[in-house]
């Protein structure tokens, strides 16, 4: 293993003038934005024009990559995995904490990227800093407990011994999304590599930059680079050859894409992990402390513009408190700051594409064309960036309206009132979602009681998402149509092991003994199934 590699200097540099940019508050050196681009495997010529949603601005032209690329990459990584399953774990720790100081030490630089290239509000940029430390930290304290062999009981006592290994299971592929370019593009590989595998990443095309500096930043901790292959390109072209060469696969996106993958990797007998859509809920219970509930509420829905897998878009509030919830929750919206920068007073900046923005806006226009009320927001703010929508609040949506079921991915949450607990289970539960949920009680135990009821992979209580996100030594998942398979906790890093079972038997053997008649070895696992049973055993 190579040893951890100088700060580069920093990507982002020098204050524009305000009076001529308000938008944004840095410029990409072009030098520094080569030294990422470089990174992409392309012997295409192609470049692929980046721009930030912040202002329209031009970022960046990203190299793109053939099929012959992939091929490439996986060469590489099949290689660098070879030497790399036989690094001791206490090495494989090391540079995760390396990482973990690395990714703090450049906050800064980091935070600027991802708002360029996002748009979302500096502190929500924070989020995935944060996220991405905490999972190097994570895996590297707790190596030995999730990889190290274990004994298992043999089908003898003391004669059978069982040793039960955790093998890596070689490259592993991972497609990530956009919407949170740094933790979605690493956090998932930082197992995969603690377990003893290499990776090949294809980010996102809206924001490879932010993909880019993280796998720069795994190599600065002191992974080998060819460990860590990033190659750039539509999804369309690459994701079949990814799957037919990777050893699993682990893609964040929507649900109909995640089913072509799902099928694909059943055609070539590999397995995978899917983080899908989710249309979540919050119940707020009859006992909830309104005002906490409304200040969660905001963050719930409106946190990176909507555009989080586990955000919410319905809520479900108890008659018992509707008015007020909703006046607080109305008024906490309306307060929110709403810009396009770089600093940290930011509430919620635009969403990442005129795409995201046409999909809120037509949902709301049809949702108002048929008999749903703006409680606040419901409109395009052009004023403040090109993709900018207002945090939307809609009462009276009704199951004919295209937001009702599906899936908007921005700043729009419609609410609802329900009369008693098992109704508001239910309406939760309607759907093929199942991806969060949040219950709103001042009676934890009886809200965690209820939580088992929810049909969600997660369920917060007190809080939107972030109390499940951040914890994790959990797994994370989505059920029904938002996913399958777990990321973090043992879950997180065994999905990229094998397991295998080494039994070494002793003295006498489990098959008929050389000499012994069928009848009498019958006999004798007879008698000794009855005696492990008087005594215990397993």
């Amino acid at each position: 293993m190579s040893a951890s590699n100088p700060s580069p200097e920093p990507l982002v540099e020098g204050p524009r003038d305000p009076e001529h940019d308000p938008r944004a508050a840095y410029v990409l050196e072009p030098a520094h934005v080569a030294r990422l681009t470089d990174r992409v495997l392309s012997t295409t010529g192609r470049t692929l024009p980046l721009t930030s949603p912040l202002d329209g601005a031009p970022l960046a032209h990203i190299p793109q990559s053939s099929t012959e690329d992939v091929a490439e990459a996986y060469a590489r990584a099949r290689a660098a995995q070879k030497a790399w399953a036989r690094t001791p774990l206490e090495q494989r720790s090391a540079a995760l904490l390396r990482l973990h100081d690395i990714v703090l030490d450049r906050l800064p630089e980091i935070l600027d990227l991802i708002t360029l290239e996002s748009g979302k509000a500096r502190k929500h940029a924070y989020d995935e800093a944060l996220h991405v430390a905490l999972t190097a930290r994570y895996y590297a304290r707790k190596a030995h407990q999730h990889l190290d062999s274990r004994r298992r009981a043999g089908v003898i006592p003391v004669l059978t011994r069982v040793d039960h290994n955790r093998v890596p299971k070689g490259v592993v592929g991972i497609i990530s999304p956009w919407n949170y370019p740094l933790t979605m593009a690493i956090s998932d590989g930082l197992p995969a590599l603690m377990a003893g595998n290499a990776v090949v990443t294809k980010p996102d095309a809206q924001t490879m930059l932010t993909a880019l500096l993280g796998a720069e930043m795994i190599e600065q901790a002191g992974f080998p680079r060819d460990l860590w292959v990033v190659v750039a390109g539509p999804g369309r072209e690459l994701g079949t050859p990814m799957i037919e060469r990777s050893d699993y696969i682990c893609f964040t996106g929507s649900t109909a894409t995640g089913k072509i993958i799902a099928k694909q990797c059943a055609e070539q007998l590999i397995g995978c992990s899917l983080e899908l859509g989710g249309k979540n809920p919050i119940l707020v219970l009859r006992d909830a402390d309104v005002e906490k509930a409304a200040e969660g509420a905001v963050r719930a829905s409106f946190s990176n513009a909507g555009q989080l897998c586990v955000s919410t878009e319905r809520m479900f509030v108890a008659d018992q408190v509707y008015d007020r919830f909703v006046e607080r929750f109305v008024a906490r919206t309306e307060a929110m700051s709403l810009g396009a920068g770089l600093d940290w007073e930011i509430d919620m900046g635009p969403l990442i594409s005129e795409d995201q923005l046409d999909t809120a806006v037509a949902h709301v226009d049809d949702a108002v064309a048929k008999g749903a009320r703006v409680l606040a927001g419901g409109n395009a703010r052009p004023d403040i960036a090109p993709y900018f929508f207002e945090p939307t609040i809609l009462e009276g949506v009704t199951p004919e309206m295209t937001c009702f079921g599906n899936e908007t991915f921005g700043p729009v949450v419609s609410i609802y009132r329900f009369h008693d607990e098992a109704d508001a289970i239910a309406r939760a539960n309607d759907g093929e979602y199942g991806l969060n949920a949040s219950i709103y009680s001042q009676d934890g135990k009886r809200a965690r009681e209820l939580a088992k009821q929810v049909k969600c992979g997660t369920v917060n209580i007190n809080e939107g998402f972030a109390s499940a996100f951040g914890s994790i030594d959990s797994p994370m998942g989505g059920m029904r149509e938002s996913g399958m398979g777990r990321r973090q906790g043992a879950e997180g890093i065994h999905r990229y092991t094998e397991s295998q079972t080494v039994a070494t038997q002793r003295v006498i053997k489990v098959a008929q003994n050389f000499g012994m008649s069928a009848e009498a070895h019958a006999k004798l696992m007879t008698l000794s199934l009855r005696v492990l049973k008087k005594l215990g055993r397993a």
